[in-house]
């Protein structure tokens, strides 16, 4: 965000443009972007933008991309200090218009010993709208295209974190939504470059508060270097106090001079957490199970530079749970805004930039969103969230339950980020990453630690593979491998077939609520369209076969459903999968360390395609010390320690 003109001592003085200090004529050329869900940025007649919230200029007018490569990157020695790193982790306070972002990532994208991960994790609390964030980027030519990227997972941004993910998972960055204080606490990582970025110290004070450089400090490590446009003293004083060694530099005009530091406190820094694990060198992992699990686990390690073995008991991926011929990708909504709700939310963020990534949309997955009834009639969602956004779900309107065939007086809620998931297509696309070999017919019987890792022994005591860690995702079955684990197994049978006929009066969208409903969705080789519906929970129950009470049960499910389809389809061609899936004691999913070296992703329960992507990104982060994709609470929430 940023600069202004200053020769300061104790803070900065206001930015040509604000209003105590207007361009002639009053500033009445200027233009205001208020866009719903978005801060208004008001665009000068020269086109700065400003902000009227803290009546200050976004970056200096000699230009953004100028002061990014001057102020920032040049400020942290930057592209050059990444060369030949496994990863590089940056910590930005003040987002803003994204430009410093966008500046490092097109430095790195253009720089042949980049780092083969760039985190860049920054804090805002107030997000502008996608729009100002194409403008702010449109003046220069090769930042444009990145910030198109950008805009197109510019949604949903409530307050928390929200993962973004670009270059095949390579660059991430993680957005935290809030005041700078709270986000910085639920957060923690070694950062290698830190930006201090916000508007003036004296129209933004808390940003720059000597408690908010405290905790900015709580993220460099010996050597992490430190760059900011504001030269204010009290700035460079709470620095100097934090361990920085602070040097002037030359400005870009207006602004003669900038900062930039490096950590070297003279007195041992002492952590109120331990520096968390990190594994330098990736080497060999082996994935029991290729399921949604594991393939999400294999793909995100991989990424990584790890050699990944997946091994299944089956003879393809995909059969066990994950074999359900097409999924629902729904998030859960409270009134309260629970754990639960914002647990899914992000999933269905990691798992919606996979199914963009790798796969084709209307053949294997449709952003179709879904309409989900609610019997007990109450559509309560958090205060404030309307379908105006940022929220992506909203009691539904009259207009789109008639258009899915319902009574326009049915309670239910609209989920604009929903669709349906043919969830073997997305493993398979997983399993087809660089560094990940799936092995089939390998039913893993036993591990044996060893003192360079892990064993792993098939029935009769054959050497099926070694690795140096290994990540348990096998559903219900992990309870073998890990039996301290509150494991249970929830048989579920639903029902499919083929489209009667193009007439059928089904609804295009998914419905969701008591069970749910699927249908147009196409199928495979040339084979009609099909819809499923189900599904049932029957806890402690592994038998894979079909019953006919379970099937009466689901076409009582879906006549309350959808009474409409359920007259459609009553005497349609029909046939019944089912599947046993793992859930934990609490209900949410397990990843996390089991013993030195074995670790496990499991307990995804009927929400693995919500689960299954943020569980790995989030176990990967934990071997890397890398920032979270969750805030600390939520991402302990999924641990294996918290039980």
């Amino acid at each position: 965000m940023p600069p202004t003109s200053s020769s300061g001592n104790t803070a900065e003085p206001a930015s040509p443009g604000c209003r105590c200090c207007p361009l002639e004529g009053g500033g009445r050329s200027d233009t205001k972007c208020a866009k719903p869900g978005g801060e208004p940025v008001t665009w000068r007649a020269d086109g700065v933008p400003r902000s009227e919230r803290f009546d200050d200029i976004y970056h200096t007018e000699t230009g953004a991309l100028a002061q990014s490569r001057h102020v920032f990157l040049g400020g942290c020695g930057l592209p050059q200090a990444w060369g030949g790193q496994p990863q590089w982790r940056i910590l930005e306070t003040g987002f803003g218009l994204g430009l410093n972002f966008l500046t490092t990532w097109q430095a790195w994208r253009a720089d042949p010993a980049r780092p083969r991960l760039l985190h860049f994790v920054s804090v805002e609390a107030h997000p502008v709208s996608a729009a100002d964030l194409l403008r702010a980027a449109g003046a220069y030519p090769e930042l444009a295209p990145l910030a198109a990227e950008l805009a197109a997972q510019w949604n949903g941004l409530l307050p928390g974190f929200h993962r973004l993910a670009f270059d095949d998972g390579r660059v991430l960055l993680t957005l935290c939504v809030g005041d700078v204080q709270p986000m910085l606490r639920a957060q923690r990582f070694e950062a290698d470059s830190i930006f201090l970025d916000g508007f003036s110290p004296r129209q933004n004070p808390e940003m720059w508060s000597p408690d908010t450089l405290k905790a900015v400090s709580r993220f460099a490590r010996q050597g992490t270097r430190i760059a900011t446009w504001t030269i204010a003293r009290a700035i460079r004083d709470a620095l100097a106090q934090q361990g920085f060694v602070i040097e002037k530099r030359p400005g870009l005009p207006p602004k003669r001079d900038c900062l930039c530091g490096t950590f070297a406190p003279a007195w041992t820094v002492r952590r109120r957490e331990p520096v968390p694990e990190r594994v330098d060198a990736p080497g060999r992992c082996a994935v029991v199970g290729a399921g949604l699990a594991g393939a999400a686990v294999a793909a995100s390690l991989a990424r990584r530079g790890w050699q990944v073995t997946v091994l299944d008991a089956a003879d393809w991926p995909a059969s066990g749970a994950s074999s359900l011929p097409v999924g629902m990708l729904a998030p859960h909504v409270s009134p309260d805004d629970a754990l639960l709700s914002r647990l899914t939310r992000a999933g269905i963020r990691a798992t919606w930039i996979e199914l963009e990534r790798l796969l084709e949309e209307g053949r294997d997955w449709c952003a179709t969103g879904v309409l989900e009834r609610r019997p007990d009639g109450d559509v309560r969602v958090p205060a404030g969230w309307s379908s105006h956004g940022p929220n992506e779900s909203w009691p539904a309107d009259a207009d789109r339950l008639a258009a899915a065939g319902l009574s326009t007086e049915t309670p239910a809620i609209w989920h604009a980020r929903a669709a349906w998931v043919k969830p073997w297509r997305l493993i398979a696309a997983w399993l087809r990453q660089p560094g990940v070999e799936f092995r089939g017919g390998c039913r893993v019987e036993r591990l044996e630690r060893h003192p360079d890792g892990w064993r792993l022994f098939d029935a009769s005591g054959g050497l099926l593979a070694e690795a140096d860690r290994v990540v348990i995702c096998a559903g219900f079955e992990s309870g073998r491998f890990a039996p301290a684990l509150p494991l249970q197994p929830v048989r579920g049978q639903v029902a499919f077939g083929p489209m009667p006929d193009d007439s059928t009066p089904l609804p295009h969208t998914p419905i969701n609520g008591d069970g749910h409903l699927v249908a147009h969705v196409p199928g495979e080789r040339g084979e009609a369209p099909m819809w499923l519906a189900g599904a049932t929970f029957d806890r402690d129950s592994t038998s894979l076969e079909p019953t006919a009470a379970d099937s009466a049960a689901n076409r009582e499910r879906l006549a309350r459903l959808h009474p409409s389809a359920a007259q459609a389809l009553a005497d349609a061609e029909s046939h019944a999968w089912v599947g046993v899936r793992c859930a934990s004691g609490d209900r949410r999913p397990l990843a996390g360390p089991v013993d030195a070296g074995l670790w496990a992703c499991t307990a995804l329960g009927s929400r693995g395609l919500s689960f299954a992507a943020l569980c790995a990104e989030l176990l990967a982060a934990q071997w890397h010390a890398e920032p979270l994709p969750l805030p600390a609470t939520l991402a302990k929430a999924l641990g294996t320690q918290r039980l």
